[in-house]
């Protein structure tokens, strides 16, 4: 099945029909902006500790105690960015910032997910020399994630 296939039936499914109507869209909005304020708030304090603000904060346990909030973050976003994505699947399927939002996505799930195989487990010598990479892939998520944040803003203008 190709997208726009795809696009069509999710757009015609029964979510969809439910987020044209009523109080879904607005629902799941509101809950995809809780989703953002916990994902952001978590990654930005934790990405601003690996560019070492806060260095009398043990980084191990400000990574402790962020990501769980930032995963939840992006579970909510994932599942609220589908609902309000099946509201008008065919058109924001060929929305240029609904794509660069994707692939902004994309970029940044792949820079956390490096990120953690690469220095999950070694946060404790960031103490005494944070690596390079690691802090320039810090930088990298700090800038991705208010970048997908404006993108999503301007679906709505484009």
């Amino acid at each position: 099945m190709d997208a726009m296939a795809w696009a069509q039936q999710l757009e015609a499914s029964a979510l969809g029909q439910w987020m044209r109507a009523g109080w879904g869209y607005p629902f799941a909005n509101v809950l995809h902006l809780g989703g953002l304020v916990l994902l952001l708030g978590s990654i930005g304090l934790l990405d601003l500790r690996l560019l070492g603000f806060g260095r009398r904060l043990e980084l191990e346990q400000v990574s402790r105690l962020l990501t769980p909030l930032g995963i939840v973050g992006l579970l909510v976003l994932v599942v609220t960015g589908v609902m309000l994505f099946s509201a008008d699947a065919t058109a924001l399927l060929g929305n240029r910032m609904m794509q660069f939002k994707l692939i902004a996505i994309a970029v940044a799930v792949i820079n956390a997910l490096a990120f953690r195989l690469c220095f999950g487990g070694r946060l404790q010598a960031w103490r005494h020399r944070p690596p390079p990479l690691g802090r320039a892939m810090a930088a990298l998520s700090l800038l991705a994630w208010p970048t997908i944040l404006v993108a999503g803003r301007m679906i709505a203008y484009t």
